[in-house]
């Protein structure tokens, strides 16, 4: 029997991949799709990808690439999709684990079995192909950019015209002729907002936001925005951190509401910031607008908040995503309403040993490195060099996050996987320490 069955090849599952086969851990690596990359891969195969065709990353490629293979040199400083993809493949292929992976093979069920001992016991995996078989460790990592949340309760009354989710859209020829309507104001909302304003002048595309957001831009004075973040800034104050933000903001873009764009009420830090070169421009120009929150539909009439009203064709929710974990059968545990899934260090569940989630994070910075990180520390885990505190101690540990997350982030299901990446890297690579055997 095999230790270790990763549940997904995108960006966080091939870290874990990489990790344990460098490690000498027997694992299975299970992917649904015909590629590694996840939510990377446009029209990925496996059915769950939210990539458009014009997506390019909005973290820099050094922050964003794995710390022992960094991007080209040659890629721009902010890739377009396929470059993430072919860095993908070339990843897999240079440390040699691509054989590891079952393709084209979907787990549908995770139960566990009981332990006659008293023990932990093992997990039984069940997949689309028919395959059984039991692990001592399951690492999830099937993303949670993939199952699309909608208001709810939905706005009141009936909306005569088209509706998408920024899930579902990937060419601008779905949006071509449409006067748009973009619930939500994060990266995905902004980026379809700006490509149909370059592209589709005349009726200007209208962004409905209950509360507005920071925006970011990804370049001040030719330095990538986010490399000036750094372990030295995060540990200072948060006023500070947010007052040296907020200077650099104000360098880089002047005041966002100059520009029409409607700043929120919350401090900066708050939320999660919304990274957008264009965005600025195009509002100062007239071709995206702002409304507050929508009141109701009437046909083709939209109602909002400041009792304004306007009529659209096409509106688009993007409005987030469901954490979901389809193969886990109901009892098992449920998150899909609230996202907040309590695990130690984001990591671990304390009622099911052996059973991990990788990647499983919204940070200020990206993902990779973190989900690099944290298959590290499952590495020392599974083979002993590492170990956990006792329940008690990891279920305050989860409840004392929540705290600092509830008192610092508006309260919505975006900000249950909230961290900053920083300090949330330095508590894995402390914990590794702390609890060395």
């Amino acid at each position: 029997m095999k230790d270790v069955c990763i549940i997904g090849a995108g960006s966080s599952g091939i870290a874990a991949a990489k990790t344990f086969h460098q490690q000498g851990i027997a694992f299975d690596c299970f992917e649904k799709g015909s590629g590694v990359g996840g939510n990377w891969r446009y029209n990925n195969d496996n059915g769950m990808s939210s990539a458009y065709r014009s997506l390019h990353i909005n973290t820099n490629r050094n922050v964003m690439a794995y710390s022992d293979f960094p991007m080209p040199t040659e890629y721009p400083m902010f890739p377009h999709h396929s470059q993430i993809i072919q860095y993908f493949d070339s990843y897999v292929d240079h440390f040699g684990f691509r054989d590891k992976i079952t393709f084209n093979t979907a787990v549908t069920n995770v139960s566990r079995n009981a332990d006659s001992n008293g023990g932990p016991g093992t997990y039984h995996i069940t997949t689309d192909t028919g395959l059984e078989r039991d692990y001592k460790h399951v690492v999830v990592a099937n993303g949670h950019h993939w199952n699309p949340r909608y208001p709810d309760p939905p706005f009141p009354g009936t909306f005569a015209g088209e509706t998408l989710h920024s899930h579902y859209y990937k060419t601008p020829d779905q949006i071509q002729g449409r006067k748009l309507l973009i619930v939500g104001i994060g990266n995905s909302a902004v980026d379809i907002a700006c490509e149909a304003a370059r592209q589709y002048g005349g009726h200007p595309v209208t962004i409905s936001t209950r509360s507005g957001a920071y925006i970011v831009p990804n370049w001040l004075m030719s330095l990538p925005f986010d490399s000036l973040a750094n372990p030295f800034t995060s540990r200072l104050p948060l006023s500070v951190q947010r007052a040296l933000l907020g200077f650099s903001l104000w360098l880089a873009r002047g005041r966002q509401e100059d520009y029409g764009v409607p700043t929120p009420k919350r401090p900066m830090l708050s939320e999660h910031p919304t990274i957008s070169q264009d965005l600025l421009n195009l509002a100062g120009r007239g071709l995206v607008r702002f409304k507050p929150n929508i009141r109701a539909f009437d046909g083709h009439t939209v109602v909002f908040d400041d009792d304004s009203r306007d009529d659209f064709d096409m509106v688009i929710y993007a409005t987030g995503y469901r954490v979901t974990f389809p193969f886990f059968k109901q009892g098992f545990f449920n998150v899909e309403q609230s996202n907040d899934l309590q695990l130690y260090r984001r990591v671990v569940h304390p009622d099911f040993p052996g059973l991990y989630f990788l990647g499983l994070v919204q940070p200020l910075g990206a993902i990779m490195p973190l989900a690099e990180t944290q298959s590290v520390w499952l590495a020392k885990l599974i083979k002993g060099e590492c170990r956990l505190p006792d329940r008690a101690t990891m279920q305050q540990a989860i409840g004392e996050e929540a705290g600092r997350n509830k008192r610092r982030y508006k309260q919505s299901a975006r900000h249950t996987l909230q961290v900053d990446f920083h300090p949330y890297k330095q508590s894995i690579e402390r914990e590794m320490r702390a609890m060395k055997i």
